[in-house]
Protein backbone atom coordinates (compact mmCIF):
# COMPACT_ATOMS: atom_id res chain seq x y z
CA UNK A 1 0.00 0.00 0.00
CA UNK A 2 1.20 3.48 -0.83
CA UNK A 3 2.05 5.81 2.02
CA UNK A 4 -1.18 7.58 3.03
CA UNK A 5 0.37 11.04 2.58
CA UNK A 6 1.77 11.48 -0.94
CA UNK A 7 3.10 14.85 -2.11
CA UNK A 8 2.16 15.95 -5.64
CA UNK A 9 4.49 17.74 -8.02
CA UNK A 10 2.30 20.82 -7.67
CA UNK A 11 3.09 23.36 -4.97
CA UNK A 12 2.49 21.92 -1.48
CA UNK A 13 -0.52 19.78 -2.52
CA UNK A 14 -0.68 16.38 -0.86
CA UNK A 15 -2.86 13.36 -1.62
CA UNK A 16 -3.95 11.71 1.59
CA UNK A 17 -5.51 8.24 1.69
CA UNK A 18 -7.75 7.36 4.58
CA UNK A 19 -11.15 6.27 5.81
CA UNK A 20 -14.01 8.72 6.35
CA UNK A 21 -14.77 9.28 10.04
CA UNK A 22 -17.11 12.28 10.26
CA UNK A 23 -17.82 15.87 9.29
CA UNK A 24 -16.44 18.69 11.46
CA UNK A 25 -18.98 21.38 12.39
CA UNK A 26 -18.51 25.10 12.91
CA UNK A 27 -19.78 26.86 16.05
CA UNK A 28 -22.74 28.13 14.00
CA UNK A 29 -23.71 24.66 12.76
CA UNK A 30 -22.15 24.76 9.30
CA UNK A 31 -19.73 22.16 7.99
CA UNK A 32 -16.15 23.39 8.12
CA UNK A 33 -14.23 20.21 7.48
CA UNK A 34 -13.89 16.47 7.59
CA UNK A 35 -11.91 14.01 9.71
CA UNK A 36 -10.42 10.87 8.21
CA UNK A 37 -8.39 8.00 9.66
CA UNK A 38 -5.02 7.45 7.95
CA UNK A 39 -3.68 4.15 9.26
CA UNK A 40 -4.93 4.82 12.80
CA UNK A 41 -3.99 8.52 12.82
CA UNK A 42 -6.61 11.27 12.71
CA UNK A 43 -6.20 13.72 9.82
CA UNK A 44 -8.38 16.80 9.42
CA UNK A 45 -9.22 18.76 6.27
CA UNK A 46 -10.71 22.25 6.66
CA UNK A 47 -12.85 23.90 3.99
CA UNK A 48 -12.70 27.51 2.88
CA UNK A 49 -15.27 29.55 4.79
CA UNK A 50 -18.74 29.48 3.19
CA UNK A 51 -17.74 26.72 0.74
CA UNK A 52 -20.92 24.65 0.65
CA UNK A 53 -19.61 22.88 -2.44
CA UNK A 54 -16.79 21.26 -0.47
CA UNK A 55 -19.19 20.04 2.20
CA UNK A 56 -21.60 18.66 -0.40
CA UNK A 57 -18.82 16.44 -1.80
CA UNK A 58 -19.01 14.48 1.48
CA UNK A 59 -22.82 14.24 1.70
CA UNK A 60 -24.03 10.68 2.13
CA UNK A 61 -20.65 9.14 2.93
CA UNK A 62 -20.58 6.33 5.45
CA UNK A 63 -18.01 5.86 8.23
CA UNK A 64 -15.14 3.76 6.93
CA UNK A 65 -15.42 4.56 3.22
CA UNK A 66 -11.99 4.80 1.55
CA UNK A 67 -11.10 8.34 0.43
CA UNK A 68 -8.27 10.13 -1.30
CA UNK A 69 -8.32 13.84 -0.50
CA UNK A 70 -5.96 16.51 -1.80
CA UNK A 71 -4.93 19.42 0.36
CA UNK A 72 -2.21 21.77 1.47
CA UNK A 73 -0.74 21.40 4.94
CA UNK A 74 -1.82 24.13 7.35
CA UNK A 75 0.84 25.97 9.31
CA UNK A 76 0.75 26.37 13.07
CA UNK A 77 -2.31 28.11 14.47
CA UNK A 78 -1.99 31.15 16.72
CA UNK A 79 -4.79 29.58 18.79
CA UNK A 80 -2.70 26.61 19.91
CA UNK A 81 -1.15 23.34 18.84
CA UNK A 82 -3.30 20.88 16.87
CA UNK A 83 -3.73 17.35 18.20
CA UNK A 84 -3.45 15.95 14.66
CA UNK A 85 -2.34 16.94 11.15
CA UNK A 86 -4.53 19.61 9.53
CA UNK A 87 -4.77 20.26 5.80
CA UNK A 88 -6.65 22.91 3.83
CA UNK A 89 -9.06 21.00 1.58
CA UNK A 90 -8.41 21.28 -2.17
CA UNK A 91 -10.53 18.46 -3.60
CA UNK A 92 -11.97 15.03 -3.02
CA UNK A 93 -10.08 12.84 -5.52
CA UNK A 94 -11.82 9.49 -4.96
CA UNK A 95 -14.35 7.58 -2.88
CA UNK A 96 -13.88 3.80 -2.65
CA UNK A 97 -11.45 4.01 -5.60
CA UNK A 98 -13.88 5.84 -7.90
CA UNK A 99 -14.20 9.53 -8.82
CA UNK A 100 -16.63 11.28 -6.45
CA UNK A 101 -20.17 11.40 -7.79
CA UNK A 102 -20.48 15.20 -7.52
CA UNK A 103 -17.07 15.99 -8.93
CA UNK A 104 -16.85 18.80 -11.41
CA UNK A 105 -15.28 18.27 -14.79
CA UNK A 106 -12.36 19.80 -16.58
CA UNK A 107 -13.72 22.71 -18.60
CA UNK A 108 -12.67 25.75 -20.54
CA UNK A 109 -14.15 29.08 -19.48
CA UNK A 110 -13.87 32.22 -21.63
CA UNK A 111 -14.68 35.82 -20.70
CA UNK A 112 -13.45 39.27 -19.79
CA UNK A 113 -12.13 40.18 -16.32
CA UNK A 114 -14.59 42.50 -14.53
CA UNK A 115 -13.03 42.35 -11.06
CA UNK A 116 -10.36 40.72 -8.96
CA UNK A 117 -11.16 38.18 -6.24
CA UNK A 118 -9.31 38.16 -2.92
CA UNK A 119 -8.33 35.39 -0.49
CA UNK A 120 -9.31 35.70 3.18
CA UNK A 121 -5.95 37.27 3.97
CA UNK A 122 -6.51 39.99 1.32
CA UNK A 123 -4.21 38.85 -1.48
CA UNK A 124 -5.66 38.56 -5.02
CA UNK A 125 -6.28 34.89 -5.80
CA UNK A 126 -8.20 35.04 -9.08
CA UNK A 127 -10.61 36.95 -11.27
CA UNK A 128 -14.35 37.17 -11.89
CA UNK A 129 -15.40 37.27 -15.53
CA UNK A 130 -18.27 39.04 -17.28
CA UNK A 131 -19.92 35.62 -17.52
CA UNK A 132 -20.18 35.45 -13.70
CA UNK A 133 -17.55 32.70 -13.58
CA UNK A 134 -14.71 32.79 -11.02
CA UNK A 135 -11.23 31.75 -12.18
CA UNK A 136 -9.22 30.67 -9.11
CA UNK A 137 -5.46 30.96 -9.64
CA UNK A 138 -4.23 31.14 -6.04
CA UNK A 139 -2.13 34.18 -5.16
CA UNK A 140 1.11 32.83 -6.69
CA UNK A 141 -0.64 32.06 -9.98
CA UNK A 142 -2.35 35.46 -10.00
CA UNK A 143 1.02 37.19 -9.54
CA UNK A 144 2.59 35.07 -12.30
CA UNK A 145 -0.21 35.80 -14.79
CA UNK A 146 -0.49 39.57 -14.16
CA UNK A 147 -4.22 39.67 -14.93
CA UNK A 148 -6.13 42.96 -14.73
CA UNK A 149 -9.67 44.28 -15.31
CA UNK A 150 -10.50 44.25 -19.03
CA UNK A 151 -8.23 41.30 -19.93
CA UNK A 152 -9.68 38.54 -22.10
CA UNK A 153 -9.29 35.18 -20.35
CA UNK A 154 -9.50 31.56 -21.46
CA UNK A 155 -9.12 29.38 -18.35
CA UNK A 156 -8.81 25.60 -18.33
CA UNK A 157 -9.18 23.40 -15.29
CA UNK A 158 -11.45 21.60 -12.86
CA UNK A 159 -14.82 23.41 -12.76
CA UNK A 160 -17.95 23.19 -10.64
CA UNK A 161 -20.96 25.41 -9.94
CA UNK A 162 -20.53 28.37 -7.60
CA UNK A 163 -22.37 28.03 -4.28
CA UNK A 164 -24.69 30.87 -5.38
CA UNK A 165 -25.82 28.79 -8.36
CA UNK A 166 -24.81 31.59 -10.74
CA UNK A 167 -21.70 30.75 -12.73
CA UNK A 168 -18.89 28.31 -12.16
CA UNK A 169 -15.58 28.27 -10.35
CA UNK A 170 -12.62 26.84 -12.22
CA UNK A 171 -9.44 25.76 -10.42
CA UNK A 172 -7.26 27.03 -13.23
CA UNK A 173 -4.43 24.86 -14.51
CA UNK A 174 -3.85 27.06 -17.58
CA UNK A 175 -4.89 30.63 -18.38
CA UNK A 176 -4.54 31.93 -21.93
CA UNK A 177 -2.41 28.87 -22.67
CA UNK A 178 0.04 29.57 -19.83
CA UNK A 179 0.53 27.19 -16.85
CA UNK A 180 -0.77 28.81 -13.66
CA UNK A 181 1.65 27.15 -11.19
CA UNK A 182 5.44 26.64 -11.17
CA UNK A 183 5.36 22.83 -11.27
CA UNK A 184 3.37 22.92 -14.51
CA UNK A 185 5.64 25.56 -16.01
CA UNK A 186 8.81 23.52 -15.33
Amino acid sequence: MAHPHEKHDTIDVWSVEGRFQHLVYSPKGGVEGVLIDTDGVATQFVFERHDEGAASAFAGLQVGQALVIEGTEEGPSPKGEATHTVYRFERLASVDGEPPRHAGADERIDGTVVRLNYARHGEANGVVLDTGDFVHTRPDGFARLGLKVGDKVRAEGHAQPLATGEGRVVEAARVNGRPVHDAEAA
